[in-house]
């Protein structure tokens, strides 16, 4: 099997009844001393709780294009949505933005309110019910992030709930992946592989902290670093010597990434992001059996510039003509030579502008599975890796001043790129920011790292789209969205919407 760990239905675990004798007792409950006592069964019973997961790269994924990171511009008829992807990285989204929508679905339907139904039937085994306050405080985490003050929800319910202010939901997802990780495995791999385990749950906590000042007001730079330097210290995950391995087809034996969100092609689909950068007549380049590509999601020139040409990083992109498999050029519609060219100038095109078709850089940090006879493939995605804990502890230990200690965490990083190493007169702020970027680029992170910075909107930033509108404080967080006010009026609206 490709994956040790899947993602099993829960309905089998619930009903527990032969098919053959209709007397046999069907619990509504797990036995306290009955199933998921083995790993291979606690994993079923958890399966729930992560195949939503998936979902991530649909939702939370495609908020890359409100940053530097990503664009999706319109191509001719092609892209357009509604104006959805224009606005996600003009900055102009508003209550009724379908995407921001789907987000709070991704996170509280899907997510928080299915672990909020598990864990009654877990009653009694504490390793299954940390484990799913885990991960809904991971869901926690990303509602925080992304919406600020949002509904705290522990059980399952149906009537109008309020919101919370963001500073107690910090407070609530510190306190649940505290008070879980005394209960959760150190193991890594195997049963526990997509799942979070005592490494994962420290890297969240990591994660909460850096962004402290942002959610609660009061920096916790200090207990971010310790986090870190817990998971470093434990020997359980090294850098890979290749770094474009942690993203390839088969990742799951990746000894970098912490938490990896499982994929199968035929079994658990959804990633699928050669479709939504590839131009559709990259079908023959790679070799694609199924549909041809979407030729969407791509990066402008700003962005791929920050990579200098020995940063083994700057593999991640394609650039540049397209070839075939013969090795001829491919052509777009109008007979023109396909040449992905960073140098974007508008982003909405018409038929009638040259460039429409092919211009901008395309992802490739996930290998291209050649030869596919369906859109999915057989990555699993990257949801936090070592070099994050690496950065992120250099940055919190250089914000506390120390410099010395902070600076060989970074260039471990820049190590494994092979980019030379800094100084301690290179270490600013800015210089962190822009590592960060190049080594997470399309791993979701870019936008709570450019609001802890200051310069998701901030007015003649460098790192802010050439295609944002004028910057509005507002944006640092989501509206919530109006379809779900109308549904829930207790939910109070963000500042500015």
């Amino acid at each position: 099997m490709k994956k040790i760990f899947t993602y099993f239905s829960l309905a089998g675990a619930l009903t527990m009844a032969s098919c053959t004798n209709l007397d046999e007792t069907v619990y509504g409950r797990i036995p306290k001393d009955g199933f998921g006592s083995t790993p291979e069964q606690l994993a079923s019973l958890l399966g729930p709780a992560y195949s939503n997961l998936r979902g991530y790269v649909d939702r939370i994924h495609n908020v890359e294009v409100t940053t530097d990171v990503g664009i999706v511009p319109t191509r001719g008829k092609d892209w357009y949505d509604g104006g959805n992807w224009l606005n996600y990285n003009r900055h102009t989204w508003t209550t009724t933005h379908g995407p921001i929508n789907d987000i709070w679905g991704f996170l509280f339907e899907g997510g928080i309110n299915t672990i909020n139904q598990l864990i009654p039937q877990v009653a009694g085994n504490t390793k299954a019910i940390a484990e799913l306050r885990s991960v809904r405080a991971f869901y926690y985490y990303l509602a925080m992030d992304t919406f600020g003050n949002v509904p705290l929800i522990t059980e399952s319910t149906s009537g109008a709930v309020s919101t919370t202010p963001r500073a107690q939901v910090y407070a609530f997802v510190e306190k649940e992946l505290i008070e879980s990780l005394p209960e959760l495995s150190d193991a890594v791999g195997g049963s526990y592989y997509g799942r979070i385990n005592k490494w994962t749950a420290q890297a969240i906590l990591a994660k909460l902290y850096l962004n402290a000042a942002v959610f609660k007001g009061t920096p916790e730079w200090q207990k971010a670093a310790d986090m870190c330097t817990s998971i470093i210290s434990s020997g359980k995950y090294t850098l890979a010597a290749d770094f474009l391995s942690n993203f390839s087809t088969k990742n799951e034996i990746s000894t970098e990434n912490i938490w990896a969100i499982p994929f199968d092609r035929f079994q658990a689909g959804g990633m699928n992001i050669q479709m939504r950068t590839l131009h559709y007549q990259n079908k023959g380049t790679y070799n694609l059996l199924a549909d041809a590509p979407w030729n969407g999601f791509c990066t402008i020139a700003e962005f791929y510039n920050s990579f200098s040409n020995e940063d083994l990083r700057k593999k991640m992109w394609i650039v540049g003509p397209q070839y075939g498999a013969d090795g001829k050029p491919v052509k777009d519609d109008n007979g023109r030579d396909i040449n992905y060219d960073p140098n974007m100038t508008k982003d909405e095109m018409t038929a009638a502008d040259p460039e429409f078709q092919s211009v901008g850089v395309r992802l490739g940090k996930y290998e291209i599975q050649r030869g596919n006879t369906v859109n999915d493939q057989d990555n699993d995605w990257a949801m936090l890796r070592l070099a994050d804990v690496y950065l992120m502890r250099g940055e919190a230990l250089f914000r506390l001043g120390k410099t010395a200690e902070a600076l060989p965490d970074f260039n471990i990083v820049r190590a494994r790129a092979g980019v030379v190493a800094w100084t301690a007169a290179q270490l600013t702020l800015d210089n962190i920011l822009a590592e960060r970027g190049r080594e997470l680029a399309w791993e979701a992170w870019r936008r709570n790292d450019l609001i802890r910075f200051g310069e998701y909107n901030k007015v003649g930033s460098k790192f802010i789209s050439k295609f944002m509108k004028e910057p509005n404080p507002k944006t640092l967080l989501f509206p919530i969205p109006q379809q779900r006010r109308d549904a829930n009026p207790g939910l109070s609206q963000n500042p500015g919407y």
